[in-house]
C-alpha cells in the first residue's frame, strides 16, 4: 500500500528577504489585555516575526519599551510598521528612525489614505517601497488587494507583498478571494495576507488559496481567550498550507457518488427498458 508522508508537504520553508522561517504566522502585538497574556499568546502562536507601530515605541529607550521588554528573551525578528504615516516621506522617516534605534532593517510599510477605511494609499506606498529598498531595507508593503499594484511593488523590490483581506480591524475575512488568487498566482515573492482576517477559518481559506503567510493581531488580541485563539490560528495556517499542497478536488455542479457502483455489493442497477409486469 502506498503511504504518503503528510509532513513532507509542510516541510517547505518560508523565506523572506533571505531569512528562512519555520512559522507562517506573523504576529501583531497591540490590543492585548495584559503583557502576560500577550506573552502566552505569542508562545502559543509559535510566531517568529512580530510587528508593532514605531510611533508607540520609545525609540530613545527601545530596550525598555513596554512591548519589547517582554520579548527580549525570545529569538524574534522585529517588523516595525509605519502606522500613522500619511505620505511616503513620513513612512521613510519612521523606518529610518526604527533602524537607528536598533530595531533592524525589516519594515512593514503602512500608509493610510483614508481616516475612515484606513485603506492604504497606493501611490505613496509604492514611492516609499522604492525608496526604502534603495536604502537596503527589507520592505514589506501593506497594500490593497490590487493585482497590478502588488506586481508593481514586487518589481520595486519588495521582499513580500501584503494585501489585505478586507479593511484593517473589520474582521470581515476574505472579501475578494478572486483578486487574492490573482495576486498569488503571479507573485514571485511571498504573499502575506494582512488585515481584515476575523477567524482561523479566514486564515485557512487564505492559505488554501496559496498565500505564503498570515499576519493577524486583533482577532487574537480581542478574542475571549487570546491564548487559545493564537493556537487555533497557528493550526489553521498549518492546515491551510497543507491543504493547498495536497490539492483540493474540483468543484462540480452536480452530485457524484463517492463509491463506484460497479464495485458495489449490489452490482449495477437494472436498466428500465420500458417493460411492465406481464
Amino acid at each position: 500500500m502506498l503511504v504518503h508522508d503528510a509532513t513532507a508537504q509542510t516541510s517547505d520553508t518560508l523565506v523572506i528577504g533571505g531569512v528562512p522561517l519555520n512559522s507562517r504566522f506573523l504576529f501583531g502585538t497591540g490590543r492585548f489585555p495584559s503583557p502576560a497574556i500577550f506573552q502566552q499568546a505569542l508562545e502559543a502562536s509559535k510566531a517568529e516575526v512580530i510587528t508593532f507601530a514605531v510611533r508607540r515605541v520609545d525609540l530613545d529607550h527601545a530596550e525598555d519599551d513596554s512591548i519589547l521588554q517582554h520579548v527580549q528573551d525570545r529569538k524574534l525578528i522585529y517588523l516595525p510598521n509605519t502606522s500613522g504615516a500619511r505620505t511616503a516621506d513620513e513612512a521613510v522617516r519612521i523606518a529610518r528612525l526604527a533602524k537607528a534605534a536598533g530595531l533592524g532593517n525589516w519594515v512593514k510599510i503602512e500608509i493610510s489614505g483614508s481616516p475612515v477605511t484606513l485603506l492604504p494609499d497606493p501611490i505613496e506606498t509604492l514611492k516609499a517601497t522604492e525608496q526604502l529598498v534603495k536604502e537596503g531595507f527589507t520592505a514589506l508593503p501593506y497594500t490593497s488587494d490590487d493585482p497590478i499594484l502588488c506586481k508593481r511593488l514586487e518589481e520595486a523590490g519588495a521582499a513580500a507583498v501584503m494585501p489585505g483581506a478586507s479593511p484593517i480591524g473589520t474582521g470581515l475575512g476574505l472579501l475578494n478571494p478572486y483578486n487574492l488568487s490573482l495576486i498569488i498566482e503571479s507573485a514571485n515573492v511571498p504573499v502575506i495576507v494582512d488585515a481584515g482576517i476575523g477567524s482561523p477559518k479566514d486564515a485557512a481559506e487564505a492559505m488554501e488559496l496559496g498565500a505564503a503567510a498570515i499576519l493577524a493581531n486583533t482577532p487574537v488580541a480581542k478574542a475571549r481567550n487570546p491564548v487559545a485563539m493564537a493556537k487555533a490560528f497557528a493550526l489553521a495556517i498549518e492546515a491551510g498550507r497543507l491543504a493547498h499542497a495536497a490539492g483540493r478536488i474540483p468543484k462540480k455542479r452536480y452530485a457524484s457518488a463517492s463509491s463506484d457502483l460497479a464495485g458495489s455489493l449490489f452490482g449495477e442497477p437494472q436498466s428500465d427498458n420500458g417493460g411492465g409486469i406481464g
